[in-house]
């Protein structure tokens, strides 16, 4: 599939109105990307202050690392980026329910929000298979808000797998469902 070109198109917002679907789509555009390199389309940004801080997709064929899911790239460039490894006040926005991992990290990180589209009843730890935030005994919980673009973001990762599997007439006929 590398080299294919990713059947939906990049959406641009007003700039006008930072809300949460103005911060997902830019996650959204970060997934049309991360298709484009034959990777799963997850992308993610973190905002603070109306402001993107740190954005990434998913790199872990190409970095060969199970750790380089979008959250995780786009946390470290956001604590870069603060100079702090406290993103108190800042919000990850991705496309899909974080996992067991990825969920840990924006406890750890202490973000104080997570915006997801899609939720992930096998994997997902912000509600979907499990609510890793909620955990009575960690010492922060961000706040937790789920199906923001759900439907764009489902189709895109639905097109994808169906690519994968069966060719790209199943993903383009996704693309348009």
């Amino acid at each position: 599939m590398a080299g294919h070109d990713c059947p939906f198109e990049k959406r641009f917002p007003s700039e006008l109105e930072r809300d949460d679907p103005y911060f997902m789509w830019q996650a959204y555009n970060l997934a049309i990307d991360a298709w484009r390199r034959d990777e799963v389309p997850v992308g993610a940004v973190i905002a603070k202050d109306g402001t993107v801080i740190a954005a990434a997709h998913n790199q872990t064929i190409a970095l060969k690392d199970p750790t380089a899911h979008a959250e995780l790239l786009a946390v470290t460039q956001a604590a870069q980026a603060l100079g702090d490894w406290r993103l108190t006040g800042a919000t990850l926005y991705v496309t899909k329910e974080p996992c067991p991992m990825c969920s840990g990290a924006a406890v750890m990180a202490r973000l104080s929000r997570v915006v997801f589209a899609m939720a992930d009843p096998k994997m997902g730890c912000c509600g979907g298979a499990v609510a890793l935030h909620t955990v009575d005994t960690f010492n922060h919980h961000p706040d937790v808000t789920g199906g923001v673009l759900e439907g764009e973001c489902r189709q895109l990762m639905q097109a994808f797998f169906q690519l994968k599997r069966g060719g790209e007439a199943g993903a383009r006929e996704a693309a348009w469902n």
